[in-house]
C-alpha cells in the first residue's frame, strides 16, 4: 500500500467516524459534550497536523548536515563545465 493509499485510508475512517458522531447517523445517542467536542474536531486535527508540520520542517532544517565533500566534488565537476565549454567557444 502506497503512502497516499494510507493517508486517503485514514482520512477516510476518521472522517467516516466524525460523521456517525456528528450527525447521530447510527442513533447512538451520544452526550451533547461529545457531538460539541466532534463538531468542531476537523479544524482541531488540521492545526494539529499544521504544528506537526512546522516543527518537523524546523527540526530537519536545524539538523541539516554539510556534504562539504559533495560540494567540493561538485566545484570540481562545474570548473570542468566550464573549461570544456571555453574549448568549444562559449564565453561567460
Amino acid at each position: 500500500m502506497t503512502k497516499l493509499a494510507e493517508w486517503l485510508f485514514g482520512i477516510s475512517v476518521v472522517g467516516a467516524l466524525w460523521g456517525v458522531v456528528t450527525f447521530d447517523l447510527l442513533g447512538l445517542r451520544l452526550p451533547a459534550a461529545w457531538q460539541e467536542v466532534a463538531w468542531p474536531m476537523p479544524v482541531y486535527l488540521l492545526v494539529a497536523f499544521g504544528c506537526y508540520s512546522l516543527a518537523t520542517v524546523g527540526y530537519r532544517v536545524a539538523t541539516f548536515n554539510d556534504c562539504e565533500e559533495a560540494a567540493r566534488e561538485l566545484q570540481e565537476q562545474i570548473q570542468e563545465a566550464r573549461v570544456d565549454l571555453r574549448r568549444k567557444g562559449l564565453r561567460f
